[in-house]
């Protein structure tokens, strides 16, 4: 159980499924969401929304998962709340804004944790670049989905500390934990019944001779996975097996010139196979296409891929799984013992150069970005077809391979396990935190870049108003002077900065003081109370703006 709590950083478009352009950090957030209601621990939920809509809608997701306990709203206003909390979940690798609005506080008053998604988008990229400068600490940390994608961060620091190394001379980094925790599902979702099978298949109209092979997901050839790889593959284990193959492709096409040309390369190049096409983005055709599915398939060859989730909940479906060796599927998936892991090859390190030019002076888009190097990535087509062949032929294979990729699911990333690697995170951070000694320089409370405006702005006035400044009033006759102000505050022009005006009862104090005689600032200060005497110092520039007071 939790020493700490922690808030979440909450965009309700970063924790639902329930849109158009579904992507897979939609899907993981929401997965994440259901698992912190499910097995946070916390008497308080605690919540930074980013609009009163979102904070709206974390209370109603918060009910739906019968968690009833008080929820603690943070904003900008009262960031200070997250001193007792401890942790700030962010769902995203942007740390860097987070830990500037920290500074004010104190750069130990609170751990950040982010996690990665994509990691090849400029704006993550950038993201990741800004954690080398922003003043991120060791008690904060960024969830690396998989060992390949933390490789990808840490060359991306890398980089950037070659370049301040150059450039500042600087000669070492303060940089956050970078723990590598998988993505979790919830296994129960994906457990079918004989029965439920059957009906599904039956409502495909699928009969019992065929095999099904399923993928689910994006059905992007530029931003996800190419689909020859897998068309061909089939094509090749149809013709040697002679069972008639089934492939349902459950999921979702950005726009109809991609769907159409998903049709014509599978009736080019598969024929002999039966294609399926279900919404992915309905619930109910996800439930039809993993109850229906013999073989599981996913063989992405794309940068924008960090961890793929859908192996794991293919897995939890009681499925062989055909994927290629990429990114988090290289821990996820034990070749031969879960499925089969299909070779992939990319080019050597110095031949990329031109695609990361074009695409960051905006010559290609991302998607273009995408796409071009999809397109010099290969998965080994004949290797795929190899351990479609022989899962086509071996019930008993399918079976086996199944059983073990379901207790792997269930050991290693169903969320009660995997909730409990973030629990025991945040708790780390929190005990390096709290045992963390702040350098002179790390207690000042600053933003860096963001110069307070009578520091950075003095040299535009003649004067600076000091603690040795003396000021008396214009008129002597304290009532009429207390008026004016009354009559100076009303005026919209005035009140609209109401929050750097004095209270009512401060005003009286500062002009009865001055009605006994002129008065060095300092001293005017002495009946506040050292919190207010900072507010009350620059307020007679104020009374000075509107002629209540004068400089002697």
């Amino acid at each position: 159980m939790s020493t700490n709590s922690t808030a979440i950083y909450y965009q309700s478009d970063a924790y639902t499924t329930s849109k158009q352009k579904l992507m897979g950090r939609n899907a993981a957030g929401e997965s994440f969401l259901r698992a912190y209601f499910k097995y946070d621990n916390s008497h308080n939920l605690y919540v930074y929304p980013v609009s009163l809509e979102d904070l709206d809608c974390f209370k109603r997701k918060a009910i739906a998962y019968n968690r009833h306990e008080p929820i603690e709203c943070i904003t900008k206003r009262s960031l200070t709340k997250l001193v007792d909390v401890g942790n700030l979940f962010v769902p995203g690798p942007g740390l860097d804004q987070f830990a500037h609005e920290r500074c004010f506080s104190g750069h130990n008053s609170w751990s950040l944790c982010g996690i990665t998604h994509t990691t090849s988008s400029i704006n993550a990229m950038d993201c990741i670049s800004s954690l080398a400068t922003a003043p991120i600490q060791e008690w904060d940390a960024l969830i690396c989905t998989s060992n390949a994608v933390k490789k990808h961060v840490n060359e991306t620091l890398n980089s950037q500390f070659e370049y301040l190394k150059y450039r500042l001379g600087i000669s070492k980094l303060v940089l956050p934990q970078l723990p590598v925790i998988p993505l979790g599902i919830h296994t129960s979702d994906f457990h079918f019944t004989d029965s439920e099978k059957f009906s599904s298949r039956n409502t495909l109209g699928i009969d019992d001779n065929s095999i099904v092979i399923l993928y689910t997901g994006r059905l992007s050839f530029h931003a996800k996975a190419h689909p020859l790889a897998m068309y061909q593959a089939l094509e090749l284990s149809s013709k040697q097996t002679n069972i008639p193959i089934v492939l349902i492709e459950c999921g979702w096409h950005a726009n109809q010139s991609i769907a159409d040309s998903f049709t014509e390369a599978a009736q080019r190049f598969c024929p002999s196979i039966k294609v399926l096409h279900l919404d992915g983005r309905i619930n109910k055709n996800r439930s039809l296409a993993w109850s229906s599915a013999d073989i599981f398939c996913s063989l992405p060859d794309n940068i924008q891929e960090t961890f793929g989730i859908v192996p794991i909940e293919a897995m939890a479906a009681g499925l062989p799984v055909v994927v290629s060796d990429w990114d988090g599927y290289k821990d996820t998936v034990r070749d031969e013992i879960d499925g089969f892991r299909i070779p992939t090859l990319i080019p050597e390190e110095g031949l990329g150069a031109d695609l990361m030019q074009r695409y960051s002076l905006g010559i290609d888009t991302y998607d273009m970005y995408c796409g071009h190097t999809s397109s010099l990535i290969s998965v080994d087509v004949l290797s795929a077809n190899r351990a479609f062949t022989k899962l086509i032929q071996s019930p008993s294979l399918r079976v086996k391979m199944g059983a073990s990729g379901l207790k792997r699911a269930r050991e290693m990333y169903d969320w009660s396990v995997i909730y409990k690697q973030y629990d025991d995170l945040f708790n780390h951070l929190n005990l390096i935190r709290k045992s963390s000694v702040l350098n002179d320089f790390d207690k000042q409370r600053f933003w860096p870049g963001r110069v307070n405006p009578f520091q950075g702005f003095s040299d535009y006035a003649t004067n600076q108003l000091s603690l040795n400044s003396k000021v008396s009033l214009v008129d002597d006759d304290f009532q009429i002077t207390f008026q004016r102000y009354i009559d100076i505050k009303d005026l919209k022009m005035v009140s609209f900065a109401s929050y750097i005006l004095p209270t009512h009862e401060e005003v009286k104090c500062i002009f009865n003081n001055l009605s006994k005689a002129p008065m060095k600032a300092c001293d005017l200060l002495i009946p506040f109370e050292l919190k207010r005497r900072p507010f009350i110092l620059r307020t007679l520039v104020s009374l000075l703006k509107f002629n209540l007071i004068k400089l002697v």
